[in-house]
């Protein structure tokens, strides 16, 4: 039974292959009385285009291009002439773009800082507003200066005190010089005084020896020579006594200078101190979010407000791989987002020895097993030759600094020159 149903599926298909392989026909339906037409399709082989050979494909598109060419000769010329300029003008662009190295990670920096008074007061005056460019010297904040002013009277009056009494000592110096020099003529007289004893009692003493003279009054002359010795020995101590003097009065005046030292240096003090009532600025620059206002107590260390110096420079982050032909002194092309209408030109300061990860707050770790490498980013600092004075730069604007590193001319400057 199965094999009866297997043969006549068979017959089936084969039969419906054979009705799918003959030539078509047409057989119409309708009969006439006299006889039946039937209509069928020619052969393929009996099909004219049958006869011809078919074209190969290359030869096909060959035939086919020449034919355009032929027919639109203009065309073509100009298609030709627009691939050669492009071609040309790809080339000259790629060789003067070797010539430079760019990035857009790059920001203008400054050494921005804080301005705040050294002494404590109350703000009495704050002639500048926000954003005001002032100059060196230029005066920010004012402080209440009366509590200094008497400090620094008070101290002038000490440096006058200490003067006087330097002046005081010096007198009794010279004082005592005098007193010097008449204990000095004192001991002359009694040196003088002594010598005149000495020979009256040597004379005496000998008149007694010989006779001619009596025992007293040898006697007599012998103690006006120990008087007179003793004499001398006391003008000789109040002498010493008086050098002495002068000795102590040179240091009480070396005390009485080191307290004017003292004096002066607080009076000094003092004059700083009154100076430090008025903020100023230490070179030019910009007032930046000034938050200082009248009547307000300021301590020491309080921020007025920030000050941007004029002085600025552009940090750009470059590519580690960017700078094996960087060099300092190389010319740059800088354009700041806020001003694309500007070029500013440039040079090449520094290129610093490190990339920016390895001087920062936390450093990155490298030595991991799980090491991924990352093409770092130097920061390398280029400064302006000449920024632009009718705009504001400032921290943080964006730029996009372009370095020649070639300095040879391109092959497009060479024909630019030319031309």
């Amino acid at each position: 039974m199965f094999d009866d149903n297997v043969l006549e599926r068979n017959e089936l298909v084969q039969e419906f292959e054979s009705s799918q392989s003959a030539p078509a026909s047409y057989e119409p339906n309708t009969r006439s009385d006299k006889s039946d037409v039937v209509a069928r399709a020619p052969s393929p082989s009996q099909s004219p285009a049958a006869k011809q050979p078919a074209p190969q494909p290359q030869a096909a598109a060959k035939e086919r291009r020449l034919g355009f060419l032929y027919r639109r000769p203009v065309v073509s010329a100009v298609g030709a002439v627009l691939l050669a300029s492009v071609m040309a003008g790809g080339y000259l662009y790629l060789d003067y773009a070797r010539h430079f190295v760019s990035t857009d990670d790059a920001f203008i920096a400054a050494r921005q800082s804080t301005l705040a008074p050294k002494v404590a007061g109350y703000i009495t005056a704050v002639p500048v507003t926000d954003n005001e460019h002032i100059v060196a010297g230029q005066v920010v904040a004012r402080l209440d200066d009366r509590d200094y002013r008497v400090a620094l009277a008070q101290a002038k009056a000490q440096v006058a005190a200490a003067q006087a009494s330097i002046e005081n000592v010096d007198a009794q110096l010279d004082v005592q010089q005098a007193q010097i020099a008449a204990n000095q003529a004192q001991v002359d007289q009694a040196q003088a005084a002594l010598v005149f004893a000495q020979q009256q009692a040597a004379r005496y003493q000998h008149l007694e020896q010989t006779g001619y003279g009596t025992v007293q009054t040898s006697e007599q002359y012998t103690s006006q020579l120990h008087q007179q010795q003793a004499a001398l020995l006391s003008a000789q101590a109040t002498l010493n006594l008086a050098q002495r003097q002068v000795e102590a009065l040179k240091a009480q005046r070396k005390s009485a200078a080191a307290s004017l030292a003292q004096a002066q240096a607080q009076r000094d003090q003092a004059e700083l101190n009154l100076s430090y009532t008025i903020v100023t600025a230490a070179q030019p620059g910009r007032v930046v979010n000034l938050s200082a206002a009248v009547g307000q107590f300021a301590q020491p260390g309080t921020n007025l407000t920030m000050f941007v110096p004029d002085e600025t420079w552009v940090t750009a982050n470059y590519k580690e791989i960017q700078l094996n032909q960087m060099r300092p002194k190389q010319a740059v092309t800088l354009k700041i987002d806020a001003y694309p209408g500007r070029i500013i030109r440039g040079h090449v300061e520094s290129v610093q020895p490190g990339s920016g990860t390895a001087f920062s707050l936390l450093p990155a770790q490298n030595a991991t097993g799980n090491y991924v490498k990352i093409v770092q980013r130097v920061p390398v600092k280029i400064v302006m030759d000449n920024p632009p004075t009718d705009v504001a730069l400032g921290p943080g604007m964006s730029v996009v600094p372009t370095v020649r590193i070639n300095p040879s001319p391109s092959l497009a400057e060479r024909l630019g020159r030319l031309l």
